[in-house]
């Protein structure tokens, strides 16, 4: 065998390795490779070595087999290192079970207050009633003033509103709502009737938290206006929305309350539905549930929007969407709303 003779094949090897070792996909491959050019007996690098016995001149001889170990060695380090990668690999997945089903990826879920919230907006669409979103920072007149709460009414009191500024050159101030009530002026002035609204969105009050109480908890606001609007047109959508986001038919009862933007003005109580007005501990043994604020929208609010005095009447209603979620799941407490613990808002 002449010096190019033995070069070519050392090349040739050289770049048929490259190709072989960048198809490896296993450990079981780099063992192939490794048998394919160092086999005993047919091993392509193996067979080129033994040929350097054919070559008589000994300096020739020297040249080509240094070249030639060159090469193994070369080979043998890189094939070692795949090994080294793949067993690697092979070991990580030696305790894998292939025949297990894969697992599910954990999928993200609707809060509880909103899927009551969309519950509620469906059901109102279904009635004709149009949803609207508001302002969260709102200034004292749509909240307080045209609302017909005076500045010395005990609601205006910083211990139960977050003051964020005073206007500029002017003594009103931005407030965050603490109600939805504050569209009502804002669409009247906006819209003529006949109107029939809802209003779902957070509100904010500065109170100290406890089981039933939030600083920021959600409300749906609605209101009907149009003529001859009384209050069993009150009751009976009133029946019908919690009847069908509690799934059962309940009985809506209706208290004498003080609310400066209605008059007459009520507190619903709804029969309960965990007991069927029997009597437990979420009604507090009376049968009946406090549910929301409602009545007859007060004559000042409606001189407000500029509507001419006297000539419609309308309710209006203000829905806890937080307390409706709290009766609807059975959850005792306020504060699992908002803690975030994957483990309460999972079982939704």
């Amino acid at each position: 065998m002449s010096n190019q003779d033995m070069d070519t094949q050392l090349a040739s090897i050289q770049e048929e390795f490259k190709v072989k070792s960048s198809e490896v996909k296993s450990i079981t491959d780099v063992d192939a490779i490794n048998d394919y050019f160092f086999n005993r007996k047919k091993g392509k690098l193996t067979n080129v070595l033994r040929g350097l016995k054919s070559i008589k001149d000994p300096a020739e001889k020297k040249n080509l087999g240094k070249l030639a170990n060159e090469t193994k060695i070369e080979i043998l380090a890189k094939l070692d290192k795949l090994a080294l990668e793949y067993k690697s690999t092979t070991a990580k997945m030696s305790n894998f079970d292939v025949t297990l089903p894969g697992k599910t990826p954990s999928l993200g879920r609707i809060h509880p207050l909103r899927q009551v919230q969309e519950e509620l907006v469906d059901i109102f669409y279904s009635m004709g009633f149009s949803v609207h979103e508001g302002n969260e920072l709102e200034n004292e007149l749509y909240c307080f003033e045209y609302l017909n709460i005076p500045a010395t009414h005990p609601a205006r009191d910083l211990q139960d509103t977050f003051y964020v500024k005073k206007y500029q050159n002017s003594d009103i101030e931005e407030v965050l709502r603490t109600h939805t009530s504050n569209m009502q002026v804002r669409i009247m002035e906006q819209q003529k009737p006949p109107l029939r609204i809802v209003v779902p969105g957070r509100v904010f009050r500065n109170e100290a938290i406890d089981a039933s109480h939030e600083h920021t908890f959600y409300q749906m606001e609605g209101f009907v206006v149009d003529e001859d609007v009384s209050i069993s047109n009150l009751t009976y959508v009133l029946k019908e929305a919690m009847s069908k986001i509690l799934q059962q038919s309940v009985q809506i009862r209706l208290r004498p309350g003080y609310f400066p933007y209605v008059e007459p003005g009520f507190e619903a109580d709804c029969s309960c539905v965990n007991c069927d007005g029997k009597g437990c501990k979420t009604c507090k043994y009376t049968g009946w549930v406090e549910m929301l604020g409602c009545g007859m929208i007060h004559p000042k609010v409606f001189e407000s929007a500029g509507y001419e005095a006297g000539k419609y009447t309308g309710f209006a209603f203000g829905i806890g969407i937080n307390r409706l979620a709290m009766l609807k799941y059975g959850i005792p407490d306020i504060r699992e709303f908002m803690k975030g613990d994957l483990r309460f808002l999972d079982q939704f």
